[in-house]
């Protein structure tokens, strides 16, 4: 079977927090992922629930039958952290890493 895939970039979430709701999709039937992740409680869900829509939709254009599609992979990579600075007392600095995410999805 012919497999789809959607990547989504410069997330501003931490993968960390990501990786827990991705692990809990990996595997599964596209379309019942994407009624799990609709009532998941994290805020993680919909920035994969969006990702999962998009590899849906990419395999509609391709004339795939979208009941049928399994997500054969889906993983998250760090992306850019954005580095910025937090003053303290006495004149020191603190650093403070807004970490960012990629999600790559594939259905099949």
């Amino acid at each position: 079977m012919e497999e789809v895939k959607a990547i989504a970039k410069y997330i501003r979430m931490s993968p960390r927090k990501l990786r827990r709701v991705a692990d809990l999709v990996r595997g599964k039937n596209a379309m019942e992922s994407l009624t799990l992740l609709k009532f998941m409680p994290y805020a993680a869900a919909d920035v994969v629930r969006k990702a999962l829509h998009s590899a849906v939709a990419n395999a509609g254009e391709k004339q795939l039958d979208v009941d049928a599609l399994r997500i054969r992979e889906v993983f998250v990579d760090a992306g850019v952290t954005l580095k910025r600075i937090r003053p303290r007392a006495q004149g020191r600095a603190y650093p403070i890493k807004k970490r960012t995410s990629s999600i790559t999805l594939i259905v099949g």
